[in-house]
């Protein structure tokens, strides 16, 4: 069944299901229809995230086991909500002491049943496979080895010995097995399996291989069939060699009736393919046009010429976008990927000298020929439908202008005709093309997303997934066009404003986007505060700090260190994740202890509050759009408050909850989290705790009675808002997301695949600050863009909004009703808050909300 909308928790030991099942109550109240879970399957002992499988067979115990996940079923089915899992297909976790599928392949080879699961190329290993999981040379490191049994330890890890091998020297010993063990610093150029991305800790799995499917499927087919769990999220699909086939097989093992959408991210104008058989995706592209309508263009224009007066960075250092992300590519696939690269070279030099018509093309074209088209595929990844269009002709002609001998370019074509399909399709030519687009999507990942969205930083709150900093504005009428897109197409699709792997949190980047619509005052702030703090190592960072110091409001040391320390080494132009500068690195912290969250915290926090009024629309404005327009909203445990969080592992600590909200909402609406002495407490539901440490993985407790189960937590100082344990516009958030969920539970019709969508239009001066729209005649979205810019223009003056006929409900004011059939203004309608949801009176939409 698809939901009405759905409520992510992130699970991990110290949020196990006990915890999840006492939260159920609370989030049952909210109105959604069902609990979206992060990965339940056995994972790495410890792990926060659950991404790391190692155990596709077992639910994992440290949450529980599959009786405190089906205990966590049965309640939420008491209370009328549904289970979403997200799973893992991609890849596993390359630690053989837990995974027992590859401690099996390294001990017995390619004959293993179990070496069909991952992508290994034993032929590029000459018959092992490399293991880079050693702190230095292997030679410096014999002395850490003993073997204990069949049992080779180095330090805390194991590895399996091949039989009869025990009782040789160790030399001679490491030479017998199936596998190599290495130096960690040999992944990039020398690994001979497939990753997540750049990530050699965790392997790529096979699911194309209709047993690895099966295999790796059970469990969860399982808990379908037997009605735990209604539907699935499918991470990083792009991975996989096949996403539609992989697809096609998982949504015919799960039924129809299971909802199943998937992690594509789609850039620009690119669409979902329409064979996929998926509901849609989990919702960036919905993100990326909510956020753009509460960005100014003429303002980041403005802004974007202060950054590089300030930072004076080079145009392919952070300077200018295109040219950003075209060094960062060029990058990340030379260093980072030149593993991928080389694979792909020798799947193409085998395709080559079996066919006379393309023999005596050297390696080096071949290589430079992958390297210019990868570093030019304008999407994540090309698929078998509409190919062409990742790897357009134009794309082709750039890469051979870096060819100075023309015939030389031929190599170009050769790739290029490869990676379509055009070649053949034997065995190589099948391994070509999908590798090739499994490499692409880990080039776009790893150069924009991780490196170039760290580089260029004019407007922070712009630089999330499937967006586009360079033009991140979104006007009306293309936000009209994609929702009744959506609506016709893709009605059951997610969305989403804030996500465990967003950058920024929704209400961070609602602060920050303000900063486009008055980049004079930033200046002015900006100059004011960098005359007064300590000098930053750089001032590209210094930039960066101060608006994430802005973001969260009051910052805290600790949050803002490890996001920064992240950011930089992300970046990697001072310092980096493998090439560390640990006297930047200190200067980084001490600049924030000395800066932001020292003593200039007290400016931020005046400067922020000037801004309230304006912060105040956006939140509400992007909340109320995410909760109506089309598709399934997703909303992020703790988002229905405010919710000031930063990057990972900022944004995955253990959710707090209280008792449930009443129905109907009273006015004012109390504060579900009652006071407690405990002063690190967060002020707000799902409120991250602070994190010292720039790690993949969080680090907060939630409180847990004996039973582990979360008990209703207090409310203290929030260690990432303005300091107060619960904002005015955080209350009126809460209120607003419940009303708007609620609505859509009672009024499934209205909001889904059977509903409709229309935009309605503002005529007037101040027309373009103003976006409306209907759900099915039944249901009006009203909301205020660009709220600082149309004060200083006057208001809203004689603006109104033509509502359609009928009697119409305020939900969110409780009693107002007002009278449709022409044009209503605006200054009336939006005077006591920058948004409005009405109701048509006389169906049951219009009891919904506050009381």
């Amino acid at each position: 069944m698809t939901p009405t909308a759905t409520y992510r928790l992130q699970l991990q030991p110290d949020f196990p299901f006990a915890a999840a099942e006492a939260a159920v109550p609370y989030i049952a109240a909210l109105g959604v229809s069902h609990l979206h879970l992060s990965p339940v399957l056995e994972a790495v002992p410890g792990s926060t995230h659950g991404y790391d499988v190692v155990d596709h067979g077992r639910v994992r115990e440290e949450l529980g086991g599959e009786q405190g996940l089906r205990a966590l079923s049965r309640t939420a089915r008491e209370h009328g909500l549904g289970l979403v899992l997200d799973i893992v297909p991609n890849h596993m976790a390359a630690a053989p002491a837990y995974n027992h599928a590859l401690w099996e392949v390294l001990r017995e080879g390619p004959g293993s049943p179990y070496a069909r699961w991952f992508d290994i190329d034993w032929d590029a290993g000459d018959g092992k496979v490399l293991l880079p999981v050693l702190p230095g040379r292997v030679g410096d490191e014999l002395a850490r080895m003993r073997v204990e049994g069949d049992v080779l330890h180095h330090g805390e890890q194991r590895f399996p010995l091949r039989a009869s091998t025990a009782h040789l020297p160790l030399p001679e010993l490491l030479d017998h097995q199936w596998y190599r063990l290495g130096w960690w610093r040999l992944a990039r150029t020398e690994l001979n399996y497939r990753r997540f991305f750049t990530v050699s800790d965790l392997i790529g799995v096979r699911v194309e291989d209709t047993e690895v499917f099966d295999a790796t499927h059970a469990k969860i087919l399982e808990l379908v069939h037997d009605g735990v769990v209604e539907g699935l999220r499918v991470d990083h699909p792009d991975g996989v060699a096949d996403p539609e086939g992989y697809l096609r097989r998982l949504q015919d093992a799960a039924g129809e009736a299971c909802w199943i959408v998937v992690e594509k991210i789609l850039t620009g104008g690119e669409r979902l393919p329409a064979g996929w058989p998926v509901a849609g995706t989990t919702g960036y592209d919905a993100l990326h046009r909510i956020d753009g309508l509460f960005t100014d263009p003429a303002g980041i224009r403005q802004l974007s010429g202060a950054y590089r007066d300030f930072t004076e960075a080079d145009d392919s250092l952070g300077g200018r976008w295109e040219d950003t992300v075209r060094r960062a590519a060029y990058t990340v696939v030379t260093h980072e990927l030149a593993a991928e690269t080389s694979t792909l070279v020798r799947i193409a030099e085998r395709i080559c000298a079996a066919d006379p018509a393309l023999r005596d093309l050297a390696p080096w074209a071949l290589r430079d020929a992958l390297r210019e088209l990868l570093v030019r595929v304008p999407v994540y990844r090309p698929y078998r439908v509409d190919a062409e269009a990742a790897l357009p002709e134009e794309a082709a002609a750039a890469a051979r202008d870096t060819f100075t001998v023309a015939e030389e370019a031929l190599a170009v074509d050769v790739v290029r005709d490869l990676a379509l399909g055009r070649l053949g399709d034997g065995p190589d030519h099948g391994r070509f093309r999908a590798r090739f687009a499994q490499t692409a999507s880990a080039l776009r990942a790893k150069s924009v997303e991780d490196t170039a969205f760290y580089r260029y930083a004019p407007l922070i709150s712009a630089n999330e997934v499937g967006g586009n900093p360079g033009d991140p504005a979104v006007g009306p009428a293309s936000f009209h066009r994609f929702c009744a897109r959506l609506a016709q197409d893709w009605a059951g699709t997610g969305t989403v404003l804030t996500t465990h792997d967003t950058k920024r949190s929704a209400d961070v980047r609602a602060r920050i986007a303000v900063l486009s619509e008055c980049p004079e005052r930033w200046a002015e702030f900006l100059a004011g505060i960098t005359a007064q703090a300590a000098p930053p190592p750089d001032a590209q960072l210094a930039w960066v700090a101060w608006q994430t110091a802005v973001g969260l409001g009051l910052p805290d040391a600790d949050r803002l260190e490890a996001a920064l320390l992240k950011a930089v080494r992300e970046a990697g132009v001072r310092t980096s994740w493998t090439e560390a500068d640990p006297a930047y690195e200190k200067a980084v912290a001490a600049f924030v202890g000395a800066g932001p969250a020292g003593p200039a915290r007290e400016s931020v926090r005046r400067f922020v509050a000037e801004l309230a009024p304006w912060v105040r629309a956006n939140v509400l404005g992007a909340a109320l759009l995410h909760l109506t327009m089309p598709g399934v909203p997703d909303v992020y445990q703790g988002s229905e408050r405010e919710f000031l969080a930063l990057v990972d592992p900022d944004n995955r600590a253990p959710a707090r909850f209280g008792a449930p909200l009443p129905d109907p909402l009273p006015d004012p609406l109390p504060d579900p989290l009652p006071a407690a002495a405990d002063a690190d407490t967060p002020a707000t539901a799902g409120t991250p705790r602070a994190a010292g440490r720039a790690e993949p993985d969080g680090t907060g407790r939630a409180e847990l009675d004996g039973a582990g189960r979360a008990e209703p937590a207090g409310a203290g100082p929030d260690p990432g808002g303005s300091g107060a344990p619960d904002s005015a516009v955080g209350a009126e958030k809460l209120a607003l997301t419940a009303t708007a969920l609620r609505l859509r539970r009672e009024r499934p019709e209205v909001f889904g695949a059977a509903g409709s969508y229309g935009p309605l239009e503002a005529t007037g001066p101040a027309a373009d600050h103003c976006v409306a729209f209907h759900r099915s005649g039944e249901v009006v979205t009203v909301v205020t863009r660009l709220s600082l810019r149309l004060d200083r223009e006057g208001g809203w003056r004689d603006t109104a909004l033509e509502l359609p006929p009928g009697r119409w409900a305020d939900l969110l004011d409780g009693t107002r009703e007002i009278e449709g059939g022409g044009p209503v203004p605006l200054a009336g309608l939006l005077a006591s808050r920058p948004v409005v949801l009405l109701s048509r009176v006389g169906g049951s939409a219009a009891t919904s909300g506050s009381g």
